[in-house]
């Protein structure tokens, strides 16, 4: 990869400043130059983006820091194939700087880690023998290929603006909101930050989870007669072809199949089956495999090892049953006390003759304190008066 890294070159005709494409540009990818299907690609677009918002949500980052790295993933397979570099390295490659851009950064050794917690063996392979050093030096081609274009806008922001100027039920409306930032999530699995700007895709998908949650917007803030729907005020021109257009690709999210997934690049290792699976006749008359069943049916009622005792619960309707007395143990009796032991003896009766009765008199130096002498008159006021006009002040001012 550092020799890719040397000789990195920008095509002359990705020198533009709009990073949005029309959707036949987006069939003619550098993967898909590269003998790669659409559907394939539009795979590995998917899981790449959904592993950076994983590892984002585990290392608590941002949904700004995970959505602009998810941004800057789409964007670099605009210009280079899934071929040549791996979606996963790639994908941490951009975490890792989106986290620096938003001012959340996470260190690259973090990323791999975790990372290394939710990929297999064989998905983190693509990493080589030094992860770190593919990363980095991912970093620098990664910075090269967006043209250091680092600020990224994303339809949180103007989600919630639009979502303060509406009227209607507030129970409603949050619960449209909700609904509405799930979408946002979801789509950036798609590549619809690649084909519009920010503020459309908000209006867009205001729009899906209002008619998903039935809320209807009848009134909202600074609404003029020229103002036929809540958005004219803040976006121009917009179809509701387009609405449509881009509603349709978020809800193809949720209806592609997961029965059959489509093999892995590289290809999984096929899975053993412990038993045989047999055949079914369906409906229509085809013999359908039968699913296996993985899980024996096996007792988990175990039981108790022999040596444990088994105590019996037995239940009592009237008095509680006599408990035998208790027999006191014959104890020994006492030892007889040896002669010639005087401090066992009891003590002489009266106060012990080393104690006396205290003293009825205080000592001789316990007196009174002696008289304080009388206080005489004052000598003199303390403040001398003003002399009166025409005699010499006390003192030379």
């Amino acid at each position: 990869m550092t020799q890719i890294c040397d000789r990195l070159v920008i095509p002359p005709e990705f020198t533009m400043t709009g990073w949005y494409y029309d959707k036949k540009e987006l069939r003619n990818t550098p993967s898909a130059q590269d003998g790669i299907d659409y559907d394939t690609e539009m795979r590995y677009r998917k899981e790449g983006a959904r592993f950076i918002i994983n590892t984002g949500a585990k290392m608590d980052l941002g949904y700004n820091t995970t959505a602009t790295g998810v941004v800057y993933f789409h964007r670099f397979y605009m210009f280079h194939s899934f071929r040549q570099f791996p979606r996963y390295v790639t994908a941490c490659c951009c975490l890792f700087l989106a986290g620096k851009v938003e001012e959340t950064p996470k260190k690259c050794k973090d990323i791999i880690k975790t990372a290394r917690g939710l990929l297999s063996d064989q998905k983190f392979a693509t990493f080589g023998d030094d992860p770190k050093e593919e990363v980095m030096t991912l970093e620098r081609i990664l910075l090269q290929t967006i043209k250091f274009d680092l600020q990224v806008e994303h339809p949180y922001s103007y989600l919630l603006k639009y979502a303060k100027c509406l009227k209607g039920d507030k129970n409603k409306l949050q619960k449209m909101v909700q609904m509405a930032w799930t979408f946002v999530n979801d789509s950036l699995c798609t590549t619809l930050a690649l084909q519009w700007e920010p503020e459309i895709i908000a209006v867009a998908l205001m729009y899906l989870a209002g008619k998903l949650s039935q809320f209807e917007v009848v009134d909202w803030v600074g609404r003029t007669p020229k103002h036929l729907r809540w958005w004219d005020m803040f976006v121009e021109d917009v179809t509701m072809d387009l609405l449509e257009d881009i509603c349709h690709q978020v809800l193809d999210l949720y209806s592609q199949p997961t029965a059959n997934p489509a093999p892995d690049s590289p290809p999984l290792p096929p899975r053993p089956l412990t038993t045989s699976s047999a055949t079914r006749k369906s409906t229509n008359g085809q013999e359908k495999p039968e699913i296996p069943d993985l899980i024996p049916q096996v007792n988990t009622k175990v039981p108790p090892p022999p040596d444990v005792p088994q105590y019996p619960y037995q239940t009592f309707t009237g008095a509680p049953p006599p408990v035998a007395p208790f027999a006191a143990p014959p104890y020994p009796a006492p030892l007889p006390t040896p002669p010639g032991l005087p401090h066992l003896a009891a003590p002489p009766p009266g106060p012990p003759p080393h104690i006396s009765a205290p003293p009825t008199v205080f000592p001789p130096y316990v007196t009174h304190p002696p008289p304080f002498p009388p206080m005489g008159p004052p000598a003199g006021p303390f403040y001398q008066h003003t002399p009166p006009p025409g005699q010499p002040p006390h003192r030379p001012y």
